[in-house]
């Protein structure tokens, strides 16, 4: 198996991609809300965009954790059906 020369933390291309998405989608919400005439209307959707993209990646890591334990736990009971 070939090694990789790249740092752990370095990301994938696919992984750079989403993200570059991501930044983008992000900008763009946030370019449109300065079309918004209204200064308080403008700050409460700059609020409501920052809290959303927040819920939203915990809530994507919560489920990731919730996913990952539960295959976790049928590795678990796999690897005990085979040592029966």
């Amino acid at each position: 198996m070939a090694t990789s020369h790249l740092p752990p933390a370095t990301r994938t291309l696919k992984q750079f991609i989403r993200r570059q998405q991501v930044l983008l989608l992000y900008r763009r919400i946030f370019q449109t809300i300065q079309q918004v005439p209204n200064d308080s209307d403008r700050k409460y959707l700059k609020d409501w965009a920052r809290e959303e993209f927040k819920r939203i990646q915990e809530d994507t890591i919560r489920m990731m954790i919730t996913q990952g334990n539960m295959q976790l736990k049928e590795l678990e009971k796999t690897l005990a059906l085979a040592k029966s």
